[in-house]
């Protein structure tokens, strides 16, 4: 297994625990202050790293110097410590971000109507359109008579064409075949 392929497996373990306890921001927050201290002592991951000094040792390091912090980063610090793993933190750090960036992604739908959605119909729709992509979504509401019933949705790069101008504009396109 790569650098790469370990650090993304030790930080999506961490974060699935952070989510499912709902404490992602808080254990974010300790990995920045750790990532931080790592990158400014230096020889800091060395240390933790070096056989020369016995486990607990550098186990007790970690607790001093980072004991107040979220247990869950200190547990995640200590585990690639013992594992001998410690050389993966930045790395798992900078991947825990990154997964915490991907699944706080809140898409923007710009959806076009013919006429105004109800509270009601936004709502069910929001609902909707979070469980086909499967993040929050924010609508945004366009009227446009011309679309004549139904709706355009577009979001992400990608459109969904449900408009009655589209469906006669095919039935067109059949009949003068």
């Amino acid at each position: 297994m790569t650098m790469t392929d370990m650090s993304k497996e030790y930080a999506a373990a961490l974060f699935m625990l952070a989510s499912e306890e709902d404490c992602c921001s808080l254990v974010s927050e300790s990995l920045m202050f750790i990532k931080d201290a790592a990158v400014e002592n230096e020889g800091y991951l060395d240390l933790l790293a070096s056989p020369a000094i016995l486990l607990e040792e550098r186990l007790s390091l970690i607790d001093k110097a980072f004991g107040e912090l979220h247990p869950y980063a200190v547990s995640f610090l200590k585990l690639l410590c013992e594992r001998s793993y410690i050389r993966y933190l930045l790395d798992a750090i900078d991947e825990f971000s990154r997964l915490m960036e991907e699944a706080s992604q809140v898409l923007t739908a710009n959806v076009t109507c013919a006429v105004p959605l109800t509270d009601k119909q936004e709502a069910e729709l929001k609902k909707k359109l979070e469980a086909k992509f499967g993040h929050p979504v924010n609508i945004c509401l366009t009227v446009d008579k011309a679309v004549l019933g139904g709706m355009i949705i577009e979001t992400d790069g990608k459109q969904i064409d449900a408009s009655l101008l589209r469906r006669l504009g095919d039935i067109k396109e059949v009949i003068s075949k």
